[in-house]
């Protein structure tokens, strides 16, 4: 038996039970909105972690154009 072969019982048996039962298919719902939660979670962490490269990156991208924001509005408040 190759993968696919076992890949496909697994599917067939989870979709079938997804049909007759409705509770199955409550917790099929509910579980895959947790894993796309929990992908969700992670990205956010590897993103905006302050000890990761792309982190830093970001916080000092962020905070330059602020500043540049906050100086353009200050030489037009002075004008």
């Amino acid at each position: 038996m190759n993968s696919y072969t076992i890949y496909f019982i697994i599917f067939a048996c989870v979709a079938y039970l997804i049909v007759t039962d409705e509770s199955v298919a409550k917790a099929v719902f509910f579980l895959s909105k947790l894993a796309r939660f929990e992908y969700e979670k992670l990205k956010w962490w590897l993103i905006m972690n302050p000890k990761s490269p792309w982190g830093r990156y970001t916080l000092y991208r962020r905070s330059n154009q602020l500043a540049k924001e906050l100086m353009k509005q200050l030489e037009d408040k002075e004008k």
